[in-house]
């Protein structure tokens, strides 16, 4: 049986998917054979693998991290939350159930075993596999039924690395705080403390990192400086508004201007990365119909729930604004979700269940809701290039006769809609559809002939392994590797109720 550690947090996007995947990074270029694994991930950001099966765009991420191709043993369980109480459930790449909170509390004693078949699956056939948790192992309230955090951690015998967000503040608290919220049993599974996002003084925190290893016995492992530009595959909302670094100055004389909307349950945003790489691409979210004013170019991205966030988009006066835009000649383009929203009509008996709802009525197609979900990984061309993509949708679309086709959708002028997500990371694609842009919105624009997305890409990768070798103790690491948990590590009270294992 391969080595292997839990990386924790003590909140959402403390930084367990960076370091998970920076972890990744570094043990392959040491030659360690590893991969990434996360038991139940709830993200509105996925990927589809090279047969079919639908996973987190984080997990997608860190498998390319350690030099791996994605596939559904790495993030077995899928939560795709569809609204404020309900969720579809993947399980091992396709889609089982719609639950609510509580039904899939149920769910969950049954989904166990197939995630601990899939670590040890994983197990067999790498040296290590580094597992990211989800939300905070402290969640007490739901510690009976976990399988993500310390319920996985101790039925494999994991040890458990805990990082805290400095940048948030209360680093100390949270830490102490996730450790004695605890009972014995898990508590002996966690084996030292990682910080994250810090910058300022070392010498300032250096007492703050004595007094936690004093107070609880274990170490800090390493304190991880804050990095800009760390933006690729963010996970949850809580990441989309991330620091993306500078923008890189316009090859031409103008820049382009793009408003991406920032809809309730929009999915695999992911799309909008390869235009944000972009030199002279000025790419942000948007909730306002004021905000598409200057806009050159106007994304509808994905969604989970097309039939409600079209009607939020309508409450909001973002309908009539995209609408406006559109009938001024100036581009807008709908990927997925809001490709259908941009159609005649929609036929919904599936998620929404609201039956037939009118479209915006810029493209010339209608869209019916399968209850088979569609995911495969497309291959086409337009605007003389080459293009890749891969769709996750329930809606289909039937274009009318004679329509221009855009990527197996449609083109009106200067609206664009296709199911294909990831499209834009093709660089021939992506420039040809910028220049393109440019032409219709009147911009001296002009697409740097040199950008490559796929080597962004594997450029912050590098950065996330030089992260983890610079500044967390390998020894100490390989160490928990290599034996597991830390030997009598002591209890921190007042602890939880021991949760039966």
């Amino acid at each position: 049986m391969s080595g292997a550690l839990l990386v924790a947090g003590t909140t959402s996007d403390a930084g367990k998917s960076v370091v998970t995947a920076g972890l990744c990074r570094w043990l392959a270029r040491e030659g360690v054979s590893v991969a990434p694994f996360k038991a139940q991930n709830m993200s509105l950001n996925s990927y589809v693998t090279a047969d079919g099966a639908e996973i987190g765009r984080a997990q997608a991420a860190q498998a390319a991290a350690a030099g791996l191709a994605p596939e559904a043993l790495m993030n077995p369980v899928l939560l795709k939350p569809g609204s404020d109480t309900a969720s579809q459930v993947v399980v091992l790449g396709k889609p089982v159930a719609e639950v609510d909170a509580l039904s899939y509390r149920e769910l969950k004693t049954k989904l166990f075993d197939v995630v601990l078949d899939s670590l040890a699956q994983l197990r067999k056939r790498y040296d290590v596999v580094i597992c990211e948790g989800a939300g905070s192992p402290a969640e007490i309230n739901l510690r009976a039924t976990d399988v993500a955090n310390m319920g996985l951690a101790r039925a494999a015998d994991l040890p458990v690395v805990v990082v805290g967000d400095i940048d948030r503040g209360g680093v100390f608290a949270a830490l102490f705080g996730t450790l004695a919220l605890l009972d014995a049993a898990d508590q002996r599974l966690v084996s030292g403390f990682i910080v994250n996002k810090f910058r300022g003084s070392a010498q300032l925190l250096d007492p703050g990192l004595r007094m936690l290893t004093g107070l609880t016995g274990r170490p800090v492992l390493g304190v991880l400086p804050w990095l800009s530009g760390l933006w690729l595959d963010v996970e949850d909302s809580l990441a989309l508004e991330v620091d993306r670094g500078p923008s890189l100055p316009p090859a031409g004389d103008e820049v382009l201007r793009v408003a991406v909307v920032r809809l309730p349950r929009l999915s695999n945003v992911t799309d909008i990365d390869a235009l944000s790489c972009e030199p002279g691409v000025l790419v942000r979210l948007v909730t306002r119909p004021e905000e598409l004013a200057d806009a050159d170019l106007v994304v509808l991205p994905g969604t989970r729930a097309t039939v409600r966030d079209l009607a939020w988009l309508r409450e909001r006066g973002l309908a009539d604004a995209v609408l406006a835009h559109a009938r001024a000649g100036r581009p807008v383009l709908g990927i997925c979700g809001g490709f259908q929203m941009l159609t005649r009509a929609l036929h919904d008996d599936v998620e929404s269940r609201e039956g037939d709802v009118p479209g915006l009525g810029l493209l010339p197609a209608e869209v019916t809701f399968a209850a088979e979900k569609t995911l495969r990984r497309s291959a086409g061309a337009a605007l003389g290039a080459e293009v890749t993509g891969y769709e996750i949708h329930h809606g289909v679309a039937t274009v009318d006769d004679g329509a221009q086709e855009f990527l197996d959708g449609a083109r009106v002028g200067a609206v664009f809609g296709t199911h294909w997500h990831g499209c834009l990371e093709t660089d021939a694609f992506r420039r040809a559809f910028l220049t393109e842009v440019a032409g219709l919105a009147g911009r001296r624009f002009v697409a740097a002939a040199g950008t490559s997305f796929a080597a962004a890409r594997q450029q912050r990768l590098d950065s996330l392994g030089d992260l983890v070798a610079e500044n967390l103790d390998a020894v100490a690491v390989h160490r928990l590797l290599a034996e597991g948990p830390t030997p009598g590590l002591p209890f921190v009270p007042p602890g939880a109720p021991e949760v039966p294992a």
